[in-house]
């Protein structure tokens, strides 16, 4: 049995990301109609229309704006044909142009225009060191020009995400990316690095699992300084599923008797202390209700279901009571989304996420086809990541949880073992 969760955590995979399609879009009103325009000067039309449309794809997920459809190119020098854009009822009006230094770094130089009040209201430059990173420069624009409005905040959509994918037989590498995954970088290789997760919401730090060792070893590992420190090893697996809010304690699932049980690590004092002692595979903790439960998965009544217990008690509470086949959980403070096989048949390759609450009895579907599965939560708990695979072709998905709408990044490249944002 210990084989069966070994492979239904690391088996469930797919390929990485570019270019956004939207599968559900639900227009709001009262959201100002924005155009974004391009220097018909610039000697960087190539890196400039990427940036575009990043911008474009950024301000459409944020559900906090219209985004036209208007062509729009122009000098960057020179002001916006207002009297065209009142007309087309635009109210925003943003103009951008590059430069590639000597250097080797890319700038993005932008100007925001209320056409309303036909002035220009925000000038902002971002450089970035090296021109790969460009999708950064369009984030954090389209995060400015939202900040400028007083919107609900898009900040997440800076942080990275971080991921493993497999290289051949027994290796697999350790990435990191933006949230679209279009510009993605290697930081750890060499044999086996799975499970990786962000040890800290600075996103310096991850925790992994590596096979490199006589035995499965969970690393910790600062990716700017290259320090790695051993936590802990295990016969059978250990992986990190979970850090707490203060960044002192982890979940680890882990084997030592040959078992997959749930451990609480302390990182201070580098103690562990086991929570789950059924006798059966319990895998994949999540902390819930502010870091004083549990959320985990369990096949203890025959089948993956979730359950929830209370950190230093032992009454075990099944969560679940959708379904017989719930084989993921991941948690934000009351939050829980799970995903659930919607057949009773093994077979079936349909898995879709849903989102309950420890505070209600609610149930939310979140997706309708196909199989979802490796769901995280954004930093403020508003959005969340996913992948879906359809007809063996996998995208990298963002829900925006309070705005009814799903996007999809179709994805290529190497296949993904596990992904943390």
């Amino acid at each position: 049995m210990i084989r069966f969760f070994l492979i239904l955590l690391i088996s469930i995979n797919t390929v990485f990301a570019f270019d956004a399609k939207l599968e559900i879009v639900k227009q709001g009103a009262n959201k100002p109609k924005i155009v974004v325009s391009m220097d018909t000067q610039s000697s960087e039309r190539l890196i400039l229309s990427k940036i575009k449309k990043s911008i474009v794809d950024d301000l459409n997920i944020s559900g906090n704006f219209e985004v036209s459809d208007l062509i729009s190119e122009s000098i960057y020098k020179s002001s916006p044909n207002y009297l065209t854009l009142t007309n087309s009822k635009i109210d925003l009006y943003l103009s951008i142009t590059g430069i590639k230094e000597q250097n080797g770094s890319y700038t993005l130089m932008t100007k925001l225009f209320d056409i309303n009040k036909k002035l220009m209201i925000l000038e902002k430059n971002y450089t970035t060191p090296t021109e790969d990173r460009y999708i950064f420069l369009a984030h954090k624009t389209a995060i400015n020009i939202n900040n400028h409005i007083k919107a609900p905040s898009i900040d997440w959509m800076e942080r990275y995400v971080l991921f493993s994918t497999y290289d051949g037989a027994n290796r697999a590498n350790i990435m990191i990316g933006d949230y679209t995954l279009a510009y993605t970088k290697k930081i750890v290789s060499g044999g086996l690095n799975i499970f990786p997760k962000w040890a800290n919401k600075k996103q310096d730090t991850i925790f992994y699992t590596t096979y490199n060792y006589k035995k499965p070893t969970l690393m910790k590992l600062n990716i700017y300084s290259g320090k790695k420190e051993i936590i802990m090893d295990s016969d059978g697996m250990v992986v990190c599923s979970d850090v707490n809010q203060n960044e002192d304690k982890i979940l680890v699932t882990a084997a030592p008797e040959g078992q997959a049980d749930i451990f609480l690590f302390d990182l201070k004092t580098k103690t562990k202390r086991q929570i789950t002692s059924h006798g059966e595979i319990d895998v994949g903790g999540q902390f819930v209700d502010n870091d004083t439960k549990i959320a985990f998965v369990s096949d203890r009544l025959g089948r993956p279901n979730v359950f929830v217990q209370e950190i230093g008690k032992s009454a075990v509470e099944r969560f679940v009571f959708h379904s017989s086949n719930n084989s993921s959980v991941t948690t934000y403070k009351d939050k829980v989304v799970f995903s659930s096989r919607d057949s009773e048949n093994s077979f079936s390759k349909s898995f879709n996420l849903y989102l309950a609450s420890t505070k209600s009895n609610d149930l939310k579907r979140l997706t309708s086809y196909g199989v979802n599965q490796f769901a995280k939560f954004s930093s403020d708990g508003e959005s969340l990541l996913f992948l879906k695979t359809v007809n063996n072709i996998s995208d990298l998905g963002i829900i925006r949880l309070n705005l009814d709408k799903t996007y999809l990044f179709p994805l290529k490249g190497k296949k993904i073992q596990s992904i943390d944002w």
